[in-house]
């Protein structure tokens, strides 16, 4: 039976740019569309401004960058964007969303794993990466490096957008049912509270003690359009067990940690992670937060994959122990099942994965 409620999948994802509905400088690349989401594009100029900005509901982004840019950037051929400055660059999509279908943005995978900071803006905006039902007008991702300073260029792709109609959300029965039968998370005895399911930390490390990363400073810059470019000890320091199962996360330091469950999102579903939850710890976990349809799906390539974790700790030191809560995952329902599943045949970069580096890092 179809739904009247969920996410929009890839084919029409594609019927909005066909209809009208979804509007851009160029055509789409090939890969752009996702299972479940569309990955956005930077315009040619970046505007580096004096600080983050709230639109609110009688500004246009564009009055409110000519009163706070500080100087324009030359995007067309790439250009370094610095670590503690803050950018906002008009995408390359705009949007004619029908009265009925909403959408959210998040960073993609990669970026999070980069340490950049990232958010959807929109005209008259009074959340960050909401856009509201019916919005009609331009698209601006405010970004910030927070470890590496990076190259972009006109076309990166460093945020996604996915679509909905209502609410589609499940809810903790709901979750349950389809974990007995699914197995969300490689758990016999799942923690399934505020209307998501809990993912914990992998302190323990793989089989040489490896258990993260911390990023470094003062590094040369990241390409954001090259993979395997970079030597990952130029950048990152190891992290390893030293039989504590535990970690002490300096306060605005960078890690990349990973869970100690296997994530799988069945095809009929997407999942994201919840925001940062301050009953958990002083910590934020996961910029990126989108896990397409087919994440983790066996028949996919995905049997085993778990999430890997960008942490950042605030204020005060924080002892991380093995095993202890760090996120929840909530899952939605598929308006239609996709077309492509993630890491089945689309090149995605993530599937199967263990602890894993973005894919910007070689060796």
């Amino acid at each position: 039976m179809a739904r009247d409620t969920g996410i929009l999948a890839d084919r029409a994802i594609a019927a909005l740019f066909e209809t009208g509905r979804l509007f851009s400088e160029r055509d789409l690349d090939r890969d752009q569309i996702q299972p479940a989401s569309l990955d956005l594009r930077l315009g040619a100029k970046a505007f580096r401004v004096r600080a983050s900005f709230m639109p609110g509901p009688n500004s246009l982004v564009s009055d409110k960058l000519d009163r706070l840019k500080l100087h324009v950037v030359d995007l067309s051929e790439g250009a370094v964007l610095e670590t503690g400055c803050v950018y906002i660059v008009p995408l390359m999509e705009s949007l004619d969303l029908p009265a009925n279908m909403s959408a959210s943005a998040n960073p993609k995978s990669s970026t999070g794993r980069l340490d950049i900071f990232t958010r959807v803006i929109t005209d008259h905006a009074q959340e960050f990466d909401k856009i509201p039902v019916g919005y009609r007008g331009p698209l601006y991702l405010e970004i910030s490096p927070r470890t590496f300073p990076i190259v972009a260029r006109q076309g990166s792709r460093l945020s996604q957008i996915r679509f909905r109609i209502g609410n589609a959300l499940l809810s903790e029965p709901e979750l349950l049912h389809l974990h007995e039968t699914e197995t969300l998370v490689a758990s016999s005895m799942p923690n399934v509270s505020g209307g998501g399911i809990a993912l914990s930390i992998d302190l323990k490390g793989d089989a040489n003690g490896l258990i993260g990363y911390r990023g470094k400073h003062h590094t040369a810059v990241v390409d954001v359009d090259k993979k395997a470019q970079h030597d990952v000890f130029d950048f990152w320091e190891p992290l390893y067990s030293r039989g504590r199962n535990e970690l002490i996360l300096d306060p605005d330091e960078f890690y990349i940690l990973v869970s100690r469950e296997a994530v799988h999102v069945p095809p009929l579903y997407a999942a994201e992670m919840t925001p940062f939850d301050p009953l958990v710890g002083e910590f934020r976990v996961h910029y990126a937060g989108f896990f397409d349809p087919g994440f983790g799906h066996e028949a996919a390539g995905g049997r085993g994959s778990r999430a890997v974790l960008e942490v950042r700790s605030h204020e005060v030191p924080f002892i991380l122990e093995d095993s202890q809560i760090v996120g929840r995952l909530v899952y939605e329902h598929m308006l239609q099942a996709p077309e492509g599943l993630y890491g089945s045949g689309l090149g995605s970069n993530y599937q199967a994965q263990g602890l894993k580096l973005s894919k910007h890092f070689r060796g």
